[in-house]
Order: structure tokens, then sequence, then C-alpha cells
């Protein structure tokens, strides 16, 4: 695909990696959807039977400027105004090596306002890093990791209908899972 070929030679590394700012992440996320989705309409793809599975308009983990929930939200969601026909139902965000703590309260601000998609997440490890944690395969640690999972899982189910509140959250749920050099 020609935009993709072209966020390429651009310095451009995909979301999560690079120390693009989140203007050049909303650039090329929205040559990349708008190719897709001409090919899907070029090939008769009934737009009411997808879900998309796109991660957040965000800037590079290694910028430094890094970008509120606010601001995660409002280009996200313009990029999706701007690319996705509104027949497209739900919008399941991946986490992007965001904490669980960036991606639920990113996830809670595309939330705060209508939009015509179901605005929701697909995420792993954002939903199971501090479970995993918890549990470190051990049998005596079991209900303390499925009390961790209940509670990411509240999180979240809150964050898609924009009544999430950060308060009650661990230290745990606010470190990063970026890894740089890990292979997506």
């Amino acid at each position: 695909m020609r935009a993709v070929n072209a966020a390429r030679g651009s310095g451009f590394s995909g979301n999560v990696t690079g120390d693009h700012d989140i203007d050049r992440c909303l650039e090329v996320q929205e040559a990349i959807w708008a190719e897709t989705f001409k090919y899907m309409a070029d090939n008769k793809v009934m737009f009411e039977g997808i879900l998309l599975k796109p991660a957040m308009v965000t800037p590079g983990a290694e910028c430094p400027n890094k970008a509120t929930p606010t601001k995660v939200a409002d280009y996200t969601l313009k990029m999706l105004r701007r690319r996705v026909p509104p027949a497209v139902p739900g919008i399941m965000f991946l986490s992007g090596g965001q904490s669980e703590l960036e991606s639920t309260l990113n996830l809670n601000a595309m939330n705060q306002s209508p939009n015509p998609w179901h605005v929701s997440f697909s995420y792993a490890r954002a939903l199971q890093n501090s479970v995993l944690k918890t549990w470190q395969g051990k049998p005596e640690n079991y209900d303390a990791a499925q009390q961790a999972l209940l509670k990411r899982a509240k999180a979240n189910s809150d964050a898609q209908k924009g009544a999430y509140d950060p308060s009650n959250e661990s230290k745990e749920a606010g470190k990063g899972m970026y890894e740089k050099g890990y292979v997506y």
C-alpha cells in the first residue's frame, strides 16, 4: 500500500516505537486508514460487519512531548471521524505499549463525548500486566491475581462508558509496558 510505504520511508516506525510526535502519528494513521477503507470499499466489504482494531493516535514512546489523555482522545477521534465510516459498529483499541493506567485514561477520555461507534478496548497486556505480575505462576497468588483481573476489567468497563475514576489505581498500573527493541 502506498500509505504504508510512505510511512516506512519517513522515520515513522509505528505508534509505540520512535520519537515521532502526535501530529506525525495522526498524519500517518490518516493516510493508512484512508487507503485501507478505499480498498475495502473497492472490494465491497460491508462496513456494518467489521470491527476495527487500531492503535490510538499517540506520540512515540521516545518522544519528549507526552500527550494528555484529552489530547490522545481528541487526535484519535479526529482521525477516526476523518477516515472511518460511521457504519463501522465498533472500534476496539489496542493498548500499544501504554501502561494500564494510560490506556484506560485515554479510552475514558474518548468516551466523554458521543461518537458514531462503540469505542472500547482489545487490550491484552494493558488488561493482563498487573494480573500476571500478581500471579507469578504461583497457586498461592491465584486469588489475588483474580482480584487484580476484576479490578482491571472494571476499570476498562467504566472507561468504555466514560465513567472511569483513576483514584484507586496502584502505582503498578501506571508503569509503562514499552520495551525498546521489542518486536510487536
